[in-house]
């Protein structure tokens, strides 16, 4: 069972996908933030503490079939906060420290629909459930700067994908998920 919860920055889409998976025996929560500066350091720290103690976290944005498999236990959910996040982590690395105005998004983008293609295949196999959380992105004007547009645009081609594979697709607004799918 695959469930994809969206919604704006601050909508309560993580609070709504906790509520989710709340029944559930046990839970992996996967993180995909990296610390690159002390504020988010301390926003990770005061998300590990609003935790459950009882959740198994694995803080990591690669590599994702090691840890979501066909041998995870069923009755532990799988909560992966968040795709946005995802995304960008594998732009920057895809990017191999070239200057942002040189990149080659459409290559960029390929090689971010095959780690996300990896993240499906993954998901299909795992017997556990599965809630990805992932930014809406394309309900704000057009941005001004290339980088930003680029990001807007694999966002939201990635987020189609994963709401078309998805079982159930929440959107929260305000606090308030409404089911879409």
């Amino acid at each position: 069972m695959l469930t994809l919860v969206t919604g704006g920055a601050r909508s309560g889409k993580s609070r709504h996908a906790e509520s989710l998976v709340a029944h559930a025996t046990s839970v992996l929560y996967i993180a995909t933030s990296q610390i690159f500066d002390a504020e988010m350091a301390a926003r990770i720290q005061h998300h590990r503490e609003d935790r459950p103690t009882h959740w198994r976290t694995e803080e990591r944005w690669q590599q994702l079939a090691e840890i979501i498999t066909p041998r995870n236990n069923p009755d532990e959910a799988v909560l992966l906060e968040c795709i946005t996040t995802l995304v960008t982590n594998l732009l920057f690395a895809f990017g191999e420290g070239e200057e942002v105005g040189n990149w080659d998004y459409v290559a960029l983008e390929a090689r971010v629909q095959q780690e996300i293609d990896a993240l499906l295949a993954a998901c299909a196999a795992c017997p556990s459930p599965v809630v990805l959380v992932t930014n809406e992105v394309g309900m704000g004007i057009v941005p001004e700067n290339r980088l930003a547009r680029h990001f807007r645009d694999i966002a939201g081609r990635v987020n189609q994908r994963l709401a078309q594979a998805a079982d159930d697709v929440w959107l929260v607004v305000s606090g308030i998920g409404v089911k879409i799918k």
